[in-house]
């Protein structure tokens, strides 16, 4: 079962989410510690090919205040870890017109991190409306339904 460290819930506002996939991140040992003490967000992070890597851009990981020696920068460039044929995949995918790779959250899983990642499209401004109107909708109907129901 795996505990859920973060998630970035703007994500789903902002990408019309077409594909998970999960991988690994490549982590020093100052790192771990602070994702054990949740300080770790995803607003904004998103991962892109680089050379021959996938690479995690923009997670923040706060520093571990009790380190001794070593500390590691807050928003460093990570690796994520995917088998070549899945790397070679998403190169296609998002050479696509629009398409990203966007975190959508940090959980641990058999003791190693993983980051779930959604291969995304941009919403635009009035998809974000229409979805915020389906949410009102669907609260109203909720409530109406909910008020019958005490009545009865």
């Amino acid at each position: 079962m795996a505990a859920e460290i973060t998630t970035n819930r703007k994500a789903f506002r902002d990408y019309h989410i077409l594909e998970r996939l999960e991988a690994g991140v490549e982590l020093k040992g100052t790192e771990v510690k602070s994702l054990r003490l949740g300080l770790v967000s995803l607003q904004g992070a998103f991962a892109r090919i680089n050379g021959s890597d996938l690479c995690l851009y923009e997670a923040s990981i706060l520093p571990y205040e009790r380190a001794s020696h070593e500390q590691h920068e807050a928003k460093r460039v990570r690796r994520l870890l995917l088998h070549r044929s899945e790397i070679d995949r998403l190169v296609g995918e998002i050479e696509r017109s629009g398409r990203s790779l966007v975190a959508l959250s940090m959980y641990w899983k058999k003791g190693r991190v993983k980051v779930e990642l959604g291969l995304g499209k941009g919403k635009d401004a009035q998809d974000k409306r229409s979805d915020l109107k389906k949410r009102v909708a669907a609260r109203e109907m909720d409530r109406a339904v909910a008020d019958f129901q005490r009545r009865k």
